[in-house]
């Protein structure tokens, strides 16, 4: 399948991507703060008797947080861009760290990981938008690069906790506030330069992405249809963010640092995967890129829960290549479906992957109370068929026209 002429990137500037590279260095590290969080699961349950219920419900309080604002902060960003708010909302996941590395009490916990949520709510979307305003008409690429940051970051995490954390005790994780503070300096001047370059382009002429074609009961439809496979992507996920080392510690016996481990490996696998989605839709279009992606994985999702340890790690590295694709592109697609509205979309999906991902982990977590943990993977093994929605998606024919409309101002 080939994209027209009509369909594939307009540059009216070249990529920025030294900026492209920062934005996605203070998404590593935004992420890999927030990712100690559910790396510290083992370490929790053993030090405060937690259940799989109280486990899922941190989450649930984190991701919730986190889904509740960010489509909140980006409408608002849309109207009157906020440069400076980055590292405000990095400072909230600083004080996050801290109130988790000393909380005394399973109360606290639940407001250090509400503080994350409040950090990764004010970062996203608007870190999302100085990524597209460098992209230089390559939003496909300038997505994932920018996500791919964030991947990385998360995958960090358990090795993190397996190496640093769990040797140190909990207390560690007070040393990562030092990284905070790096990232809210770096903030600082990428928030110069966003406000710089928005001084710069207002008043000049900017792309605007027309879809004549498309009624707007249609892009209604189609981000429903989006929503859903966002939340076929995130509910499984959550199986294996939250739950993939106790599934390995409680089916193969392995030792908490080497289920550790192989979680690293599947979310780098992941983090690997997701620069693929956004430039390879730049190129054959993002709906091929979302079928292959969500629907892809099924048969891998199907034969998870009857495999050997080695196939398990084999399985879990395909499944994170080929699911990670598809974010960068559902993101793109859907600012195409509603341009001008690149803040109110991040936020709307990130907060929703979050949400997902939270309500998934707190619905999965008790079922594996009342079932078994082998069950869970049972049930999310069949999540990846709701990519069949992808044959619903229309087929996008973007006209770009010059448009005088100003930039938001600052």
């Amino acid at each position: 399948m080939s994209q027209s002429l009509a369909e594939r990137p307009t540059r009216t500037r070249s990529t920025v991507f030294p900026v492209l590279g920062a934005i996605s260095f203070c998404h590593f590290l935004n992420d890999t703060m927030q990712s100690l969080l559910p790396a510290l699961y083992p370490i929790l349950k053993g030090s405060f008797a937690l259940d799989f219920g109280q486990i899922g419900f941190l989450t649930l309080v984190y991701q919730i947080t986190a889904s509740l604002l960010q489509p909140l902060v980006g409408l608002v960003s849309d109207r009157k861009p906020r440069p400076y708010s980055l590292p405000v909302g990095m400072g909230f996941t600083l004080m996050g760290l801290v109130t988790l590395a000393f909380a005394p009490s399973y109360l606290l916990l639940v407001c250090g990981a509400a503080l994350l949520g409040i950090g990764s709510s004010v970062f996203h979307p608007e870190s999302s938008r100085i990524a597209r305003l460098a992209s230089g008409g390559a939003h496909g690429l300038a997505q994932s690069v920018f996500q791919v940051g964030g991947n990385f970051g998360t995958a960090m995490g358990p090795l993190l906790a397996a190496y640093f954390v769990l040797p140190r005790g909990r207390e560690s994780l007070a040393w990562f506030a030092l990284a905070a503070l790096g990232g809210m300096a770096l903030l600082g001047i990428l928030g110069r330069w966003y406000e710089q370059t928005s001084r710069t382009q207002a008043g000049k002429p900017s792309l605007t992405v027309l879809h004549a074609h498309l009624s707007r009961v249609q892009v209604g439809k189609a981000l429903l249809i989006l929503i859903a496979l966002v939340f076929s992507k995130y509910f499984y996920l959550a199986s294996i963010t939250s739950y993939y080392t106790f599934y390995l510690m409680h089916h193969f016996g392995l030792p908490v640092r080497t289920a550790q481990t192989y979680l690293f490996v599947f979310l780098a696998a992941t983090a690997a995967g997701t620069i693929i989605g956004g430039p390879v839709g730049d190129r054959i279009g993002r709906k091929l890129v979302i079928w292959v992606s969500i629907l892809g994985v099924l048969p891998f999702t199907l034969m998870l829960p009857y495999a050997g340890l080695n196939a398990t790690i084999a399985l879990s590295i395909l499944i994170g290549l080929i699911l990670s694709s598809a974010f960068s592109a559902i993101v793109v697609y859907a600012q195409e479906l509603m341009p001008g509205r690149v803040g109110t979309v991040a936020g709307l999906f990130f907060g929703f992957s979050f949400g997902m991902g939270g309500l998934g982990a707190a619905v999965l977590g008790e079922l594996a109370d009342h079932t078994s943990i082998e069950f869970v993977y049972h049930v999310c093994a069949y999540l990846p068929a709701i990519g069949l929605l992808t044959a619903f998606l229309p087929n996008l024919r973007d006209i770009k026209t010059a448009d005088t409309a100003p930039s938001p101002k600052t």
